[in-house]
């Protein structure tokens, strides 16, 4: 029969484990019941996102530590796009204007699906032409397929005859990035910058 020291002692046991089981459970649900109010669809916390080293538009190495230090809105696409990347940066660039005005601070964050062509003087450029904060990002084929990889982005180069002007098919959603959580909202390129900084403000005060 067990002493009632040990079983006080045993029940203490039982109870500190259930106690970091269930803070572990909350932790993991946490996100999406946080922000269910604000995102479309349960997709906080999910396996959206993950480590990548790049280089960004000033030529230097970065991580997704360093880039994602504050909120951000991060695009896939690629700086010869003829229609939809202009169009889903330009939304993102005026969606983060509008939350500037709100007193809420995001970046917008560019990852080149083409790295062939994207080029850090390239980024540069086109950075320079959309926002003082914006971070544009490149790297090798390898690097930016793993970026591409962790964000679940779908692209694929065109077949062309010409090694110069060739297009990129892809994928155009929006991923929201919010330190301590991560993924927590996408985006879809048919909602206007209105709607996008509501949604993002709506997780940036719930967080």
């Amino acid at each position: 029969m067990m002493s009632v020291t040990k079983f006080a002692a045993f029940a203490g046991t039982a109870v500190v484990v259930t106690l970091a089981v269930t803070f572990a459970i909350t932790q993991i649900m946490m996100p999406a019941q946080r922000f269910e109010a604000c995102i479309e669809g349960s997709v906080a916390g999910g396996s959206i996102g993950g480590p990548f080293e790049l280089m960004d538009h000033r030529g230097q190495m970065v991580t997704d530590a360093q880039v994602l230090d504050q909120p951000a809105l991060v695009y896939f696409g690629y700086t010869f796009c003829p229609d939809v990347c202009p169009m889903d940066v330009a939304r993102n660039v005026v969606a983060v204007e509008i939350l500037a005005d709100a007193g809420l601070t995001v970046k917008p964050v560019f990852i080149t699906i083409d790295p062939a062509r994207d080029t850090v003087e390239y980024l540069a450029d086109f950075v320079a032409n959309n926002h003082p904060e914006m971070v544009g990002l490149t790297g090798t084929a390898e690097q930016i397929a793993k970026a591409a990889r962790a964000y679940k982005v779908y692209y694929r180069k065109q077949p062309s005859q010409d090694e110069e002007y060739y297009l990129m098919d892809h994928s155009s959603f929006s991923y929201l990035m919010v330190p301590g959580f991560g993924f927590v909202d996408f985006l879809r390129s048919d909602l206007p910058p209105e709607v996008v900084a509501d949604r993002v403000a709506c997780v940036l005060k719930a967080s």
